[in-house]
């Protein structure tokens, strides 16, 4: 009996000791400002990833990596720079008036920071536009994944009704009819032949330098211990652990490069929109969106694919409820029912504490980078 209580005594200890560890790990800043910065991401503390995120594949944050440009499309000076005049030309749409710019402002963190964006005869769009920053790291492109590549994408913008409407087919005519332009495709490509093709490449060789500079996270995580506050690097941790951030926002371009639900289907108003569905035509997809980049988060609001959270604390508060997404039934009906979205298991309620909130958003708004200054190119004549 003697020895049995013994035993129960140690392990009582032994239990109290770890949960102890545990807590000062997560209360100790000055350990958690000690391994986060170490330079070795295996000292950091272990993750809390959901039992559905593949473990094998799963890779952490960081500081990004340089560009790599495809084979098919290798970089040069003179490509990138016959991509940015492109890029800042409204002469690729039908009016003249609205070039990529001018829902990639490189004032606004390449966004407009609009709910969503004007297009053609003033239209509204139906979806927020996400910057290009970093762009190079995405896999796919447009809150659906539509686009398979920089490449791809470059050429939905010109052809889409309520953006820039023009057949493709007349947009190439345009430039190729445009004296100036005859140098800048020589010189980016060794001959003055302009094709719908080129127009892409050169456009998503200029995006791919279309990049953050190192933010004060990156800083840190190199090495730099004095370049997070306590409070972001507890915002940091919760990041990674209590917040469950992680789980989608991984990797050091901070997306997952894959589509969840995440309960902004908004089934049944005005604004319904099923995402990933209406390119795979796949039921499961329903209300899928891509995870999007957090990098210069808080220069890139409104946020979601809807634009209609105007506050990164109304974003991490709907995270922390679990992610609602009430289904009212005068909305179902015949055809209807079988299109209930489902949010995504992953999401659950967090329990954040106010302090933990305000941790969380000081660690995102670390990820912002100075802007720079672009320089907007003369067009040709």
């Amino acid at each position: 009996m003697k020895k049995s209580l013994t035993t129960i005594f140690l392990f009582a200890v032994l239990c109290f000791s770890c949960k102890q560890k545990t807590t000062e790990q997560y209360t100790d800043i000055s350990y958690l400002k000690k391994v986060y910065s170490s330079g070795n991401t295996s000292k950091w503390p272990t993750p809390n990833l959901d039992s559905l995120i593949d473990k094998t594949t799963f890779k952490d944050i960081g500081a990004l990596p340089k560009v790599t440009h495809p084979e098919y499309n290798p970089y040069s000076a003179e490509k990138a720079k016959l991509g940015k005049t492109l890029f800042f030309d409204p002469r690729l749409s039908v009016s003249g008036q609205i070039a990529c710019a001018s829902c990639h402002n490189p004032e606004l963190a390449w966004t407009d920071n609009s709910t969503r964006s004007f297009g053609h005869d003033r239209q509204t769009g139906k979806r927020n536009s996400m910057t290009i920053l970093n762009s190079a790291f995405a896999h796919t492109l447009f809150w659906d994944g539509r686009a398979s590549s920089l490449e791809d994408q470059a050429r939905f913008p010109v052809a889409d009704p309520l953006e820039m409407n023009e057949k493709l087919n007349i947009a190439v005519d345009k430039i190729a009819n445009i004296e100036g332009y005859k140098p800048l495709f020589k010189a980016a490509f060794g001959n003055d032949s302009v094709s719908l093709k080129r127009i892409q490449y050169a456009i998503a060789t200029f995006e791919r330098t279309v990049n953050s500079y190192k933010s004060n996270f990156d800083k840190f995580v190199e090495g730099d211990s004095t370049k997070l506050t306590n409070q972001e690097v507890l915002g940091l941790h919760l990041f990674r652990t209590k917040a469950r951030c992680i789980n989608c926002h991984n990797t050091p371009y901070f997306s997952d490069n894959n589509f969840h639900n995440d309960g902004q289907t908004l089934f049944g108003t005005k604004d319904e929109d099923f995402g990933r569905y209406h390119v795979t035509n796949n039921m499961e997809d329903i209300g899928k969106f891509k995870t999007p980049t957090l990098r210069e988060i808080s220069r890139t609001g409104p946020w979601m694919h809807h634009g209609n959270f105007p506050s990164l604390l109304d974003i991490i508060e709907y995270y922390n409820l679990g992610n609602p997404a009430p289904i009212q039934k005068k909305y179902l009906g015949v055809g209807r029912d079988s299109l209930i979205p489902t949010t995504s298991p992953i999401l659950k309620k967090l329990h954040l504490e106010k302090t933990e909130i305000t941790a969380l958003i000081a660690f995102l708004e670390s990820l912002k980078s100075n802007k720079g200054r672009t320089m907007i190119p003369e067009l040709p004549m």
